[in-house]
């Protein structure tokens, strides 16, 4: 105890002020917790929940996006499929039948083709536009949390924008 005394002293260290300072610290460093650090390190927790929420949702967007494209895959090839067994049996009946029946049913398979190629770009080009219309929302209403404010309708626009062209390439 000697020892630290003589160091104390040797650096000029008096004891009272020392205690004050301490004790001012601790009272600094309280009141700092409570009401600065604190509150600081919820909102960041916040915006960190928010963020990871946003991500979940683009991620639960991109596995929809993919389970659409592989129902349209199966899609044609299912049409493609009933399209090769109608030719398959405008070919087997063009035998009995004649050229005039197997003509049409060639044009039918044909048909059934361009409508099943037409239903199924058509569902893809809807499914596209509501992922990137969801897609738009998440940005929009994340890009809000984050931001802290109510965006205007100019933002809004050119937040759907700048999401279109990211989107689109």
């Amino acid at each position: 105890m000697d020892a630290i005394t003589q160091i104390f002293q040797t650096f000029g260290v008096n004891w009272q002020k020392f205690g004050a300072q301490a004790i001012l610290f601790l009272v600094v460093y309280l009141v700092l917790k409570k009401f600065a650090f604190g509150p600081a390190v919820a909102m960041f927790e916040e915006r960190r929940r928010r963020i990871e929420e946003a991500q979940m949702n683009a991620e639960k967007i991109k596995k929809q996006l993919a389970e659409s494209e592989i129902r349209c895959q199966e899609i044609m090839r299912k049409a493609n499929a009933d399209a090769q067994r109608i030719i398959e049996e405008g070919r087997m009946s063009s035998e009995a039948h004649s050229q005039k029946a197997t003509q049409q049913a060639i044009k039918d398979a044909e048909n059934i083709i361009a409508r099943a190629h037409e239903a199924v770009e058509f569902d893809r080009t809807k499914m596209v536009a509501e992922v990137k219309k969801e897609m738009l929302h998440l940005v929009v209403d994340t890009t809000a949390k984050v931001a802290g404010k109510i965006l205007t309708t100019q933002d809004q626009e050119r937040l759907a924008a700048e999401t279109s062209k990211q989107l689109a390439a």
